[in-house]
């Protein structure tokens, strides 16, 4: 099953904000860090360790 990243992403910044109560900035800097991330040449670095 492919889960797009905009969900992923999505699922984690809501579930972050109901259980661990941080500052609105703080989820809005590492959800648009996270989704940079996915789009730039370190992907390829990444990928092999979320596996």
């Amino acid at each position: 099953m492919d889960v797009p990243l905009w969900l992923a992403l999505l699922v984690v910044g809501v579930l972050s904000i109901k259980l661990i109560r941080p500052p609105w900035w703080l989820i809005a800097v590492l959800l648009l860090g996270g989704y940079l991330l996915a789009d730039s040449l370190f992907a390829p670095v990444i990928d092999p360790a979320l596996k």
